[in-house]
């Protein structure tokens, strides 16, 4: 991933499209993270934390990782003026890198169609999940009207599934909860959410 097109967009990132569309996942993760008070949560590919910061409340603690320096300033500019005592930041890539870390959720939204390996970045999600941990993913259905050679246009639930399966999940659940004009590379998209269990 190319960082220092991130590092450019991190201080005007949070645009009214962004928020908009962050407000519509945050409220659809929110179902996925009932009764979550003692557990930890790790947003990966945080970027300014416009979902994740939203979530603080439902779990004992959050850490944003992001590969952009300049995004997680912003997120712990954030963090601060919401006097938020249970979120951290942290510069990593694990696609780079597996880091020394252990969580009871992954989340990740809108990062996977990034990131080129995807069974290298699910593996390297499955590893850092505790015993029964969860993995929740936000992303973009196949489309076919996306063509990108840095971006995969989306995934398709089937694919997903078994790539989850082969990295070791137990169980995946997928399902579309959105559709929403111009959101996909100013293309009409729908996304969904998928949930997995190690």
């Amino acid at each position: 991933m190319e960082n220092n097109v991130f590092e450019q967009l991190a201080k005007r990132y949070d645009t009214e499209d962004r928020i908009a569309l962050a407000k519509v996942i945050t409220k659809e993760v929110r179902s996925e993270l009932q009764n979550s008070q003692t557990k930890s949560l790790i947003d990966y590919g945080s970027g300014t934390g416009l979902i994740s910061l939203e979530l603080a409340d439902l779990v004992d603690s959050v850490l944003l990782v992001d590969s952009s320096e300049q995004m997680l300033e912003v997120a712990k500019a954030k963090i601060s003026q919401k006097g938020l005592t249970n979120s951290k930041v942290l510069q990593s890539d694990f696609t780079q890198e597996e880091p020394n870390l252990m969580a009871d959720i992954v989340f990740m939204s809108l990062v996977l169609l990034h990131i080129p390996d995807t069974k290298k970045i699910l593996q390297a999600l499955f590893n850092i999940l505790n015993s029964e941990g969860k993995l929740i993913i936000v992303d973009f259905d196949k489309n076919d009207q996306i063509n990108h050679p840095k971006v995969h246009n989306g995934f398709s639930h089937e694919e997903l599934k078994k790539s989850f399966s082969e990295v070791g999940f137990q169980s995946t659940e997928i399902k579309t909860f959105y559709h929403g004009e111009r959101i996909f590379m100013n293309k009409d998209a729908s996304m969904f959410i998928a949930s997995s269990i190690k």
